[in-house]
């Protein structure tokens, strides 16, 4: 094709030129010959490059079809895991809330059992405090009786009369120590 204008050409122009002396004849003996010596090396190596680059191709497939299985199965175990640790936590709660309303009735046993001791402590202490109130009344009885028994025997029984209270109590007393 580019043979053929170039020859119309210079035709046209009145100048014959023979075909071998025009250089577009021989770039194209140069391309076919250099396809026809290179071009079964070249096809070769292009051949390999491009089986190699379909192998990498390859092994890059496999090796993201591994690692999206591996990762598919980390995941599974993930959530295996996630799941197993939400039942610990719920059971770990649930454990907490017995716990705690364990503790809550221990707490209230407890208190009810204070205040009932702290009751009885009480009730106690104003036994204790009701006997020593008695026992001092009776004890200030005492007191004023006697004194006013003094006064009494003082003002009123005279020296006859006190010896007369004594015999009869001298007497008294023999008939009880037998």
């Amino acid at each position: 094709m580019f043979i053929s204008q170039a020859q119309a050409a210079t035709e046209a122009a009145g100048h014959v030129v023979p075909f071998y002396e025009h250089p577009t004849f021989w770039v194209a003996i140069a391309f076919v010959l250099f396809f026809v010596f290179f071009g079964k090396k070249m096809g070769s190596v292009i051949g390999q490059m491009l089986d190699d680059r379909s192998a990498a191709i390859l092994d890059q497939i496999e090796e993201a079809t591994r690692l999206r299985e591996e990762a598919q199965d980390m995941l599974a175990s993930y959530e295996k895991k996630q799941h197993e640790a939400l039942k610990e936590a719920e059971g770990i709660i649930t454990a907490a809330k017995e716990e705690a309303q364990r503790l809550a009735a221990e707490a209230a046993t407890q208190l009810d059992h204070n205040l009932k001791r702290s009751e009885q402590l009480a009730a106690d202490r104003i036994a204790q405090a009701q006997a020593q109130a008695i026992a001092e009344v009776k004890s200030m009885a005492v007191d004023v009786a006697m004194d006013a028994a003094k006064r009494i025997l003082s003002q009123d029984i005279t020296a006859t009369k006190a010896n007369a209270l004594i015999d009869s109590s001298i007497k008294g007393l023999e008939g009880k120590l037998n």
